[in-house]
């Protein structure tokens, strides 16, 4: 972890009070709209290339998170762990390293993972690092997640990293999480 990184870290739980006192990154949305198209489970591909396991997903909800690590929030990535572990069998949690706010994702894939890894004892499966902002290049899970005509919902790009997707058992959409919200917060947490 570079100095930078620990300082982030040190100043995390400052962050995390600024954004509740502020508004600001903190925000829940949340529907009880049925998916229009299917969520895209298969075009899931994970940061070694391969993709995702449909057995992983079968009869979880997922939280999908868009990451980075020389964020704010990336010491939310030891939340999401913990939240992975405390819910195994009824959650699993999928982070997608991106690079889209502040470049703060410069690394590849496998420095991204050793990272996560050595840091915050990272176990849930990392995607390959995409673009999670609608673009051309827009990585197809936040296409879907982005796109009303898709969840039935949202169109709304993720503000920040570390922006949390609750999907439901039956993968709808169910609840959206701002980056300054931790992911142990009992808004979250009650949809679980």
């Amino acid at each position: 972890m570079t100095g930078r990184q620990k300082f982030k870290k040190l100043i995390y739980p400052a962050g995390l009070f600024i954004s509740r006192l502020t508004g600001k990154y903190s925000k829940v949305y949340k529907a009880e709209a049925k998916a229009l198209v299917p969520f895209p489970a298969e075009k899931i591909i994970l940061n070694s290339g391969k993709k995702l396991d449909s057995l992983l997903i079968q009869h979880k909800k997922l939280l999908i998170v868009n990451t980075a690590s020389d964020c704010g929030f990336t010491a939310q990535y030891a939340a999401l762990e913990e939240l992975q572990q405390k819910y195994a069998g009824k959650l699993l949690v999928i982070g997608f390293p991106a690079n889209d706010f502040k470049q703060q994702e410069k690394e590849n894939d496998e420095v991204i993972e050793a990272f996560c890894s050595v840091n915050f004892g990272v176990s849930f499966p990392l995607s390959k690092k995409s673009v999670v902002v609608k673009s051309a290049d827009q990585n197809d899970i936040f296409h879907w997640l982005t796109h009303s005509k898709d969840n039935g919902w949202n169109n709304a790009n993720p503000s920040w990293n570390f922006t949390k997707y609750l999907l439901d058992e039956n993968q709808n959409l169910i609840g959206i999480f701002e980056a300054g919200m931790s992911p142990l917060d009992s808004k979250l947490t009650a949809l679980i």
